[in-house]
C-alpha cells in the first residue's frame, strides 16, 4: 500500500502558488506580452518581406493561426482537466508517459530561456540608442540590458497580479500604436487604390513560401502560455481556454490587418525594397509623413522597448513556473518548488532564471558578440523552434490522454479529430522549418549552425528521458509524482501510480 503524504513541517517554506489572482484578461495580457505584437509587426513582418520577397504575409498569418486554432481545440480541452504550472511538461507526461514528460520539460526550460534571454539582445541596443539620442553620450548595450534585467528580476519575485498590471499597460500601449499606424496606412493607399493583393492565394506563391510560413510561425510563439498560469487563475477551466482563444484571435487579426495595411500604403510591388531599406522602421514610414515626423518614430521606438520589456517579464514568469513545477515534483532540486509566504511567488525558481539571464548577458558583453544577431535573432529563432516542438508533442499527448480516458470524454472532435489534424499540420510546419533553418538564421546552407541549434532539442529530450529513468530506479517516489503537481488530473489516468511520501532526498 502506498504511503500517505508526509505532513508539512512546521515553519517549512510554502510550495503553492497564489490562487485566484488572475482573471481572463490578466492572462491575456501575459500571453500577448510574450507574443510582443509591436515587435512582430515591426520586426517579423519586415524581415519576412526582405528575406523572402513573398508579399502574402497577411494570408500566411491567417493560415498559421488556423492551424494553431485547431491545435487549441484539444489543448484547452486537456487544460480543463489538468491544472499545473508545468503546462507542456505536465500534458506530455499525462498523455505520453513520465519519461517523455521530463524530456519535454528540459526542452521547455531551454526554449523559453532562449526566448527570454534573447529579448535582452534587442532591448539593450534599442534602449541604448534612445538614451544616446536623449543624452548625447554613447552607451554600451549591456548597461541598459542589465538595468532592465534588474527590473525583471525584481518583478519576478513579486505578486503575479502586479506583473499582470505592468504587462497590461505595456501591451495596451503598443496595440494602440499599431492600430493607429494601421488607420494611417489605410487612409493613404498607394496610388489612391486600396489593394487586396496580399490577401489573395497568389500572393503566397514563389520559392520563398516555406521560409515565409516558417517566419509567420515565430510571430505566434507565446500564445500557448496561458496554461502556465492555470494554478493562479480564477475558474481555470474557463479562464485558460478563454484567454488562449482571445489571445490567438487578437494576434492573428492584428498581424494580418497590420501587414495588409502596410502593403496598402506602400504598394505590393514595393514591399521587398521598402523592407530592405527601412527594416524595423517600416511600420512608421507612412505615419512619419502624416503624423508629425520624428515624434512618431520616437514614440514607436519607446514602445518597441516596452514591448521587449513586457516579453522579457512574461517569458521570465513562464520559465520560473516550469522550474517551480519541476522542483515541487522533485524532478529538479526541491528548493525550486518553494514559494514566498507573502507573495506566493516561486522565488527560488525566479532567482535561478535571473541568474541564468545575468550570466548570458555578461558573457555576451565580455565576448563582444553582436547582441542583435547572436542573442536576439539566433536566440529567438531557436527558442521559437523549441516551443513549436513542444506544441507538436502536446498535440500527440492530447490524443494519448483521451485515448486512456476512463469515462466518456467531451466528444471525438475535441479529443481525436482536431488533435490528429493538428498533429499533421504541426509536423508539416516542423519539417518546413528544419528544411529552411539556414535561411531563418541568415547563414549559408553549409553552416553547421543550421543543424547544431535545432538538434539541441532532441539531445535534451533524450537526456530528460534518461533522467526520468534514473529517478525511476533510485528515487521512485519522485518519479511517481511526475506530472501530478499540487493535485492529480481531474480526469483520465495520471502517469501510472499515486503520489507517495515526498521524502526522496537530493
Amino acid at each position: 500500500m502506498s504511503a500517505s503524504p508526509a505532513p508539512a513541517r512546521t515553519g517549512a517554506a510554502p510550495t503553492t502558488l497564489a490562487v485566484d489572482r488572475l482573471g481572463v484578461w490578466s492572462v491575456v495580457f501575459f500571453v500577448a506580452s510574450a507574443v510582443a505584437p509591436l515587435t512582430v509587426v515591426a520586426g517579423v513582418v519586415s524581415t519576412g518581406w526582405a528575406v523572402t520577397g513573398i508579399t502574402g504575409f497577411p494570408l500566411a498569418f491567417l493560415a498559421v493561426a488556423a492551424v494553431l486554432a485547431v491545435f487549441c481545440v484539444g489543448y484547452v480541452t486537456m487544460a480543463r482537466r489538468v491544472r499545473n504550472a508545468g503546462a507542456f511538461y505536465t500534458y506530455v507526461a499525462c498523455g505520453l508517459g513520465r519519461p517523455a514528460g521530463v524530456g519535454a520539460s528540459f526542452v521547455a526550460v531551454l526554449a523559453y530561456t532562449c526566448m527570454q534571454v534573447g529579448t535582452f539582445g534587442a532591448l539593450g541596443p534599442a534602449t541604448a540608442a534612445l538614451l544616446q539620442d536623449a543624452l548625447g553620450v554613447p552607451i554600451a548595450w549591456w548597461v541598459p540590458a542589465l538595468a532592465v534585467w534588474a527590473l525583471v528580476a525584481t518583478l519576478g519575485v513579486r505578486r503575479v497580479d502586479l506583473n499582470g498590471k505592468v504587462l497590461a499597460v505595456a501591451v495596451l500601449a503598443e496595440i494602440a500604436l499599431v492600430v493607429l499606424l494601421d488607420l494611417v496606412d489605410l487612409a493613404h493607399p498607394h496610388d489612391g487604390h486600396v489593394s487586396t493583393w496580399t490577401l489573395s492565394p497568389q500572393s503566397l506563391s514563389g520559392p520563398g513560401l516555406g521560409v515565409a510560413l516558417a517566419i509567420a510561425v515565430t510571430g505566434f510563439v507565446g500564445f500557448e502560455c496561458a496554461a502556465v498560469f492555470s494554478e493562479e487563475t480564477r475558474a481555470h477551466a474557463r479562464t485558460v481556454p478563454a484567454a488562449t482563444y482571445i489571445a490567438l484571435g487578437l494576434m492573428a487579426l492584428l498581424y494580418a490587418v497590420s501587414s495588409w495595411a502596410m502593403s496598402v500604403v506602400l504598394g505590393p510591388d514595393q514591399l521587398q525594397s521598402a523592407a530592405v531599406e527601412h527594416g524595423p522602421d517600416l511600420p512608421f514610414v507612412a505615419a512619419r509623413s502624416h503624423l508629425g515626423g520624428s515624434a512618431v518614430m520616437d514614440v514607436g521606438h519607446l514602445l518597441f522597448v516596452t514591448s521587449l520589456l513586457a516579453a522579457a517579464l512574461s517569458y521570465h514568469n513562464t520559465v520560473a513556473r516550469y522550474l517551480f513545477a519541476l522542483g515541487r515534483e522533485r524532478v529538479l532540486p526541491p528548493a525550486l518548488g518553494r514559494t514566498t509566504a507573502r507573495h506566493n511567488s516561486p522565488r527560488a525558481a525566479s532567482l535561478t532564471q535571473s541568474a541564468c539571464s545575468l550570466a548570458v548577458i555578461l558573457v555576451c558583453a565580455v565576448s563582444g558578440v553582436d547582441p542583435l544577431v547572436k542573442l536576439f535573432f539566433w536566440g529567438g529563432t531557436t527558442g521559437a523552434f523549441g516551443v513549436l516542438l513542444l506544441v507538436t508533442a502536446t498535440s500527440f499527448a492530447v490524443l494519448g490522454f483521451f485515448r486512456r480516458e476512463p469515462r466518456p470524454g467531451p466528444g471525438s472532435w475535441r479529443t481525436t479529430v482536431a488533435p490528429a489534424t493538428a498533429c499533421c499540420g504541426l509536423v508539416a510546419v516542423v519539417v518546413l522549418i528544419v528544411h529552411n533553418y539556414a535561411e531563418l538564421l541568415g547563414v549559408s546552407p553549409g553552416s553547421p549552425l543550421r543543424w547544431i541549434l535545432p538538434a539541441t532539442y532532441p539531445v535534451l529530450a533524450v537526456l530528460g528521458i534518461g533522467w526520468a529513468g534514473f529517478l525511476h530506479r533510485y528515487r521512485n517516489a519522485a518519479y511517481r509524482s511526475i506530472g501530478l503537481g499540487a493535485s492529480p488530473p481531474l480526469a483520465g489516468p495520471p502517469p501510472a501510480g499515486r503520489r507517495t511520501a515526498a521524502t526522496d532526498g537530493w
